[in-house]
């Protein structure tokens, strides 16, 4: 099921756990007179997130929802999934948001939820991508946009770019090159999403 094109611009949050290097790559490709759609919340399970602080310097809404060692999950997607109903959203964008969102959620959001991956998937999901590549002894890694589904980094690619892992290659500088590629990628591929070209 497609939801896009809509045939107005869509209304897009971005939850983010870091420091916001994606959400600003988006904030650039979608600003606020964009046909396609515009950022109008941003939403952190981290209240010392950088990606906050970048939200609120563009004028848009930031919320810390925190995600407590009790029940936390539950607890933070009744809360972010109220913010995104009362934001009316159409597309969220996981960007650097280091939680697992529980299959109930993501049912919800299904079509309707993307999230950016360090490797060319389905190679080396979860966490620490560029450590997987290099211990592998890949010669090519990446990124991936994909579509999010119950799994760990599974559901449907929209589009993936390609890095060289180079001799000599530290987490550190696979991880710099990859994020140049990441920045290209995900406006590119939520582009193609709204457009109902995927």
């Amino acid at each position: 099921m497609s939801y896009f094109p809509l045939g107005r611009p869509a209304r897009m949050a971005v939850m983010a756990s870091g420091r916001g290097s994606n959400l600003e790559a988006l904030l650039k490709a979608f600003p606020h007179d964009n046909p396609l759609g515009h950022i109008v919340l941003v939403i952190s399970d981290r209240r010392e997130a950088l990606a906050l602080q970048k939200a609120v310097e563009a004028q848009i809404e930031a919320e810390y929802v925190p995600w407590p060692k009790e029940r936390g999950r539950e607890q933070f997607e009744r809360v972010a999934g109220q913010l995104l109903r009362d934001h009316r959203i159409d597309l969220v964008l996981l960007a650097g948001f280091m939680r697992l969102l529980s299959p109930g959620f993501v049912q919800a959001w299904e079509g309707r939820i993307l999230n950016i991956h360090p490797s060319l998937l389905p190679q080396f999901p979860g966490l620490h991508a560029q450590r997987q590549a290099l211990e592998a002894g890949v010669s090519e890694t990446g990124c991936t946009v994909h579509f999010v589904d119950a799994g760990m980094d599974t559901g449907p690619i929209v589009l993936q770019r390609r890095v060289p892992v180079l001799p000599g290659d530290t987490e550190e500088t696979l991880a710099a090159r990859i994020l140049e590629q990441e920045h290209l990628a995900y406006p590119e591929a939520v582009r193609r999403v709204l457009k109902g070209e995927i």
